[in-house]
């Protein structure tokens, strides 16, 4: 690993050129303003840490409300045994080949045992990224929760949370959200779940689940996607008497569209075309939902007491006893506990540190309108972003285009907009590409006239001497 290290300064060393800072100082009330704040520490706000130095815009920090080590979902609530994607895919490196996941994972354990690897362990790929925030010495602040964005005198004005519930202000020119599939909205139980058992009943599966204390138990699981198996195949290898787990459609998804989508042309590309080509891609990549991988199945069919029932939404539940009854449409079911893995909802008002922002923020629905048998209303419930990931007004004299303007928008709710982009470790090297661009677009821009001054102030002689060489 020193090796490496070392290897990795020295990369860094030989393409250095043109990334000294060349941001213009601002402060407020004493202190330096921050050309970017980056909210979210996990594998999209690293990246985007460290692309924006590459662009040389240094004046930048990271922050993130969980504990050093805890950031993102690897190894908190992520119970997967291993990533989903393939181990070849690059992420946070952005295309230097000693920043590699692979260049790591040989330095750890052997150019052996990657090559007997087939995909990389979560726990290692959360290593990894603690590996990136310490040999690229990025700035990163954890304990520290956005609670509100204001817009004073042209600034971000940044509310954070602390231990202790102390507060902390923060001056920014821009912000990032990069805070994951979350970070549009929120995590979705259904209405008639939360309202006809006692949350003791039930978790999410974006939750912390005492599985130990479920041994023995009849568990039900609802939803279709790969997160869904990843509990149930959790839950069954703790000793859970039973797993059930039911899904509305009548086929378990099978074609994983991420695998599709990994190519440089879409990755790169796919925000230039016009609105209706992306709401028609974008409809056949929802509609086919993420399956579970091969291996992820199997974990859960290698247990006889696991179930799957297809064609079996969940209409409603109650509290019977000591038991929970789920009404289906084939009859009852009766478990001790449910685990809902039923995805998120995209919905910018349900988050909190959103509150003066989201009423202005244009959204798909009000931009575009799409042929009679082609709606959504998952789709149309999406920020509509600028080319620059950033959010626009839904009205364009809105007083507030400005603040939007500034802050742009790198969670899972920009899909429909940017395509695969910061909570998705296969789209990282072209979106944050992207993304930086767009940031060190706008901050020069911006200050455009200032840029000039300081080159008509600039009077540093290169020829010195005009008598012959000595």
């Amino acid at each position: 690993m020193e090796q490496l290290n070392k290897r990795v300064r020295d990369d860094l060393a030989k393409i250095q050129y043109a990334t000294g800072n060349w941001c213009i100082p601002h402060f407020r009330d004493g202190r330096k303003v921050l050309d970017v704040a980056i909210i979210g520490g996990g594998q999209g706000g690293l990246a985007v840490s460290f692309g924006l130095r590459r662009r040389g815009i240094a004046n930048s920090c990271v922050f993130d409300m969980a504990e050093q080590g805890s950031e993102g979902p690897w190894v908190t609530f992520a119970r997967m045994i291993t990533l989903r994607t393939p181990k070849y895919l690059t992420g946070p490196d952005l295309g230097i080949p000693s920043l590699t996941p692979q260049a790591w994972f040989e330095a750890r354990y052997g150019a052996a045992a990657w090559h007997r690897l087939d995909k990389i362990s979560r726990q290692d790929w959360q290593d990894y990224l603690c590996w990136i925030r310490d040999v690229l010495e990025l700035p990163v602040k954890n304990g520290h929760r956005l609670t509100d964005v204001e817009w004073e005198d042209g600034l971000l004005k940044l509310t954070f949370e602390l231990a202790g519930g102390v507060c902390e202000t923060v001056w920014a020119r821009k912000l990032v959200l990069a805070t994951g599939i979350e970070g549009g909205g929120a995590w979705h139980v259904p209405e008639f779940i939360s309202r006809g058992v006692p949350k003791a009943r039930y978790a999410h599966t974006s939750e912390a689940i005492d599985f130990q204390a479920l041994r023995g138990k009849r568990i039900g699981v609802l939803g279709a996607g790969a997160s869904a198996f990843d509990n149930a195949a959790t839950a069954l290898e703790k000793g859970c008497a039973s797993v059930d787990l039911c899904l509305r459609r009548t086929k378990i998804p099978s074609v994983n569209p991420y695998r599709w989508m990994e190519n440089a042309g879409f990755l790169s590309y796919f925000s230039e075309l016009p609105d209706l080509m992306r709401w028609r891609f974008m409809r056949r990549i929802y509609d086919l939902n993420q399956p579970p991988p091969q291996d992820t199945f199997w974990r859960c069919r290698s247990h006889r007491n696991f179930a799957f029932h297809t064609g079996t939404p969940w209409l409603a539940v109650r509290e019977e006893g000591d038991e929970v009854v789920v009404t289906t449409p084939h009859g009852e079911m009766r478990f001790d506990f449910l685990i809902i893995g039923t995805g998120f909802v995209i919905d910018l008002a349900q988050r909190p540190e959103l509150a003066r922002v989201a009423p202005h923020v244009a959204l798909w629905k009000n931009c575009f309108v799409p042929p009679e048998d082609e709606q959504s209303v998952l789709l149309g419930s999406h920020p509509y972003l600028g080319s620059r990931f950033q959010f626009l007004p839904a009205d364009p004299a809105d007083p507030a285009a400005d603040m939007l303007s500034s802050i742009y928008n790198f969670t899972f709710s920009a899909m429909p907009s940017m395509g695969l982009s910061g909570a998705s470790i296969s789209a990282l090297r072209f979106a944050v590409e992207k993304l930086t661009f767009g940031i060190g677009r706008d901050l020069f821009v911006e200050e455009g006239t200032l840029h000039l001054q300081n080159l008509l102030d600039y009077n540093v002689d290169e020829l010195v001497s005009l008598d012959p060489p000595q």
